[in-house]
């Protein structure tokens, strides 16, 4: 991370907090984000109740690998748009911003200060955060001020008879707007009944079309990473297959009670003792199967380079619990109890799962995120499958 964003953050949340800038002792080159915190906290004299400090963690770990200045920011900040969706602020009750807020705020604030109109357009409830956030607390001149379009407030401070009258002329607009639209139907739709030898064909057209809108929205609940149930998990053994050199069976702990056993390909790269006591993130919804006759219940995650000569499973954090499921923000949903092969929905996903410049393990550039901080690899810009 560079000092300069540490510089930013260090001074805004010095600022929330009614602290002088010089508030973190020491070289900032020494902090991270979550030290730099943990630091200014204690210099404020403010605690954190233990569940409000995990979630700051959550959004910290956000901060510290929020890629600045690459293709895949505006993938991030879509993933914190959806977030917001649902929530006014990122935590606590809205009324004082928390220093959550004042941290992602910190991060991506150059970011969002460089984008076009049409990116914005797109992130309405991040920039609806980012104004509320500038206009509650008083960063000074420490922030450029992110200017809004404020189209859709035009009405505010128009009062009495005169509301009324543009409330009126705009329900006229509407309703003359639907009656254009419906002679326009209606006059398709004869133009139609016309061109059509019988009513068999129109009724044939429009059973034709229901299917095609219903495949359509199967084909984007396919390709949402959150119909994978992708876990943290441990090998405990690994030995050779016994009829396929170039794969090896591992036992591994997900923290239920019985071992799941899967076979991978990484005979070429790894020994059994190199995997044994390997922390790994691994699919667990895939349909069981049989591979050279030994059963595998699971596929474990690799990153590989271009030519797939460098292969290695990703690597959870230290801080990460065995078993729990990987997230990925502002991507909600319930995975499939066990992914349908016919659909190809695994050939669909794992196309868009890759490390990012810095290692870090994402889809569409939103990182695979646990309670310990977000999946890496040593090989970045790799495929992940």
């Amino acid at each position: 991370m560079g000092l300069q964003r540490k510089q930013i953050i260090s001074s805004a949340l010095s600022k929330h907090l009614s602290l002088s800038p010089e508030a973190p002792s020491g070289d900032l080159g020494e902090y991270d984000i979550k030290s730099l915190y943990l630091n200014i906290l204690k210099s404020s004299g403010k605690r954190s109740p233990s569940k409000e400090s995990e979630e700051v963690m959550k959004w910290i770990s956000f901060a510290e690998i929020f890629p600045i200045d690459s293709p895949t920011c505006f993938d991030a900040l879509s993933g914190l748009n959806k977030d917001l969706a649902l929530n006014s602020v990122l935590l606590g009750n809205g009324l004082t911003p928390s220093e959550a807020d004042i941290i992602v705020f910190s991060v991506i604030h150059s970011s969002v200060i460089g984008l076009s109109h049409l990116e914005r357009e797109k992130l309405v409830h991040v920039m609806r955060w980012m104004d509320y956030i500038q206009n509650k607390v008083d960063f000074g001149k420490l922030f450029e001020k992110v200017l809004l379009e404020k189209g859709a407030f035009e009405l505010q401070g128009i009062k009495g008879d005169a509301k009324s009258e543009i409330d009126t002329n705009a329900k006229k607009t509407v309703e003359n707007t639907k009656n254009k639209e419906k002679s326009e139907a209606d006059l398709s739709m004869k133009k139609s009944d016309v061109g059509n030898k019988s009513t068999g064909k129109k009724e044939s057209a429009q059973e034709k079309k229901k299917p095609s809108e219903t495949e359509a929205g199967e084909k984007d609940k396919e390709l949402s990473v959150s119909l994978l149930n992708i876990q943290v998990g441990l090998i405990r053994k690994a030995w050779k297959h016994p009829s396929a050199d170039s794969l090896l069976v591992e036992e591994i702990d997900i923290g239920d009670a019985k071992l799941r056993q899967v076979v991978s390909g990484l005979a070429k790269f790894y020994s059994p003792d190199d995997l044994t006591n390997r922390r790994v993130v691994l699919i667990t919804n895939v349909k069981p199967g049989k591979l050279r006759d030994v059963m595998s219940e699971g596929l474990v995650l690799c990153a590989s380079n271009e030519d797939h000569t460098i292969v290695e499973p990703l690597l959870p954090p230290e801080g990460a619990k065995v078993g729990e499921r990987v997230s990925f923000l502002g991507i909600d949903g319930k995975p499939e109890d066990v992914l349908n092969p016919k659909k190809k929905q695994l050939e669909k996903i794992t196309p868009n799962l890759f490390s990012d410049d810095k290692g870090v393990a994402t889809f569409k550039g939103i990182p695979f995120m646990t309670s310990g901080g977000p999946c890496t690899s040593s090989i970045p810009k790799a495929s992940i499958k």
